[in-house]
């Protein structure tokens, strides 16, 4: 049974709920105990002041509950699973060092800014070097067969030979593949380098952008972990097609050997936010502070990247993306409007974008979107931004086919 994938998964995903619902309890009680509580600012939210002293670094348990069972049925001497363990150990690890920061050295910065984006860099290096340097990692290109006469697809075939690669999936476009070799062909002898280099740069800024779009994204009561949940179904699903060699046909999509592994992975990230879910679901008993948002955000990014589906990621992660604009927009619009006026205004009540929703209009805010009026019920945003993340993923997925 352990050679199907099928049966792995779906362990995976039932040993990573058992273990996330069953540690969960006690890792919340031992944060009790060592009054591990978050410090909430009062920024007059609807339902704020109740969470003062919530435990937090509640990311933990996903942690656990993610590496036990990719530990258990994942083959370890899969590439793309070694990559994966790294990503996920690397960001829980800093986002256990921010937090330790801001709960036990009592400083509200947590980990400074600099030293984030050091270590978010240094895993785009690492993993961008592994996946160009590594013979493992192979794909075999898609070859559209067409009728020349009423110029159809027929067939799509396969080159026979496994090959070093940077190509990605372009979504929307016919000729979907797109190898970011074809940037540097200025480069001419130096090409190899200028492509290593250049695909460095977009893993960097991706596992960069995505990881804090999740720790942005995180400022609700189960908010960042359904949504993580919602964009992991997704994901594993693509890595499924992209790892069959039938599936990945139909869809007319690269064939990458060796990424079904992932879709184990997948299935034991979509258990552990789901299981992690029974206790930061509204009210939250728990929030997963840095140590959960950087890592799932992380987990994310790399994985798209394995799965060459990264350009996917502003549709599938669009609630991440939404998020970090909202913050964005409103720094620089309230710049802008300082140096012009002498006078900062803001875009939005108040960012990151879920923070607007719970914010009454016209409340001594001077705003230039003030709707709406009413502040909404925190489950309702969060229900409402699920809703939205699960179209998402439905896009994204359809968007192999819609060309």
């Amino acid at each position: 049974m352990f050679k199907y994938i099928s049966f792995r998964s779906v362990s995976a995903l039932v040993f990573s709920l058992i273990i996330s619902t069953m540690i969960g309890r006690k890792i919340i009680d031992k944060l009790k105990a060592l009054q591990v509580g978050e410090a909430i600012r009062n920024l007059g939210l609807e339902g704020q002041s109740g969470k003062q002293g919530t435990p937090t670094m509640g990311g933990l348990i996903m942690i656990i509950a993610i590496l036990i069972p990719v530990l258990l049925f994942t083959r370890l001497n899969n590439i793309y699973v070694i990559i994966m363990l790294i990503t996920t150990v690397w960001l829980g690890s800093l986002g256990f060092v921010d937090d330790y920061i801001k709960v036990f050295k009592k400083d509200k910065k947590g980990l400074q800014g600099r030293f984030k984006i050091i270590a978010q860099v240094g895993l785009g290096i690492i993993v961008g070097l592994i996946l160009f340097v590594s013979p493992a990692v192979v794909i075999q290109e898609n070859m559209e067969v067409r009728n020349e006469v009423e110029n159809v697809i027929e067939d799509v075939q396969y080159q026979t030979n496994q090959t070093k690669s940077t190509q990605t999936t372009i979504p929307f476009v016919k000729n979907n593949n797109l190898d970011y070799a074809q940037f540097v062909n200025w480069a001419g002898q130096y090409k190899t380098v200028a492509t290593c280099i250049l695909f460095i740069l977009v893993v960097m800024f991706i596992v960069t952008a995505v990881s804090n779009g999740a720790n942005l994204t995180d400022g609700l009561d189960g908010l960042t972990a359904g949504s993580s949940a919602i964009i992991g179904v997704a994901l594993g699903i693509l890595a499924y097609t992209s790892s069959h060699i039938k599936f990945a046909s139909f869809l007319n999509i690269m064939f990458i050997p060796g990424a079904e592994e992932l879709v184990v992975f997948a299935a034991a990230f979509i258990g552990a936010t789901f299981g992690f879910l029974w206790y930061n679901a509204n009210p939250a008993q728990v929030f997963m502070g840095d140590t959960g948002s950087l890592t799932l955000g992380g987990i994310i990014a790399v994985f798209s990247i394995l799965i060459r589906k990264e350009l996917l990621l502003p549709v599938l992660c669009g609630i991440f993306l939404v998020e970090s604009l909202s913050v964005m927009m409103q720094v620089v619009y309230f710049k802008y409007t300082k140096r012009k006026y002498g006078e900062g205004k803001r875009i939005f009540k108040m960012t990151p974008l879920h923070h607007h929703f719970q914010k009454k209009g016209n409340d001594g805010i001077q705003a230039l979107i003030q709707k709406p009026y009413n502040a909404v019920p925190e489950s309702k945003i969060v229900v409402r931004f699920w809703l939205i993340g699960v179209v998402l993923a439905a896009i994204a997925l359809i968007t192999l086919k819609i060309r």
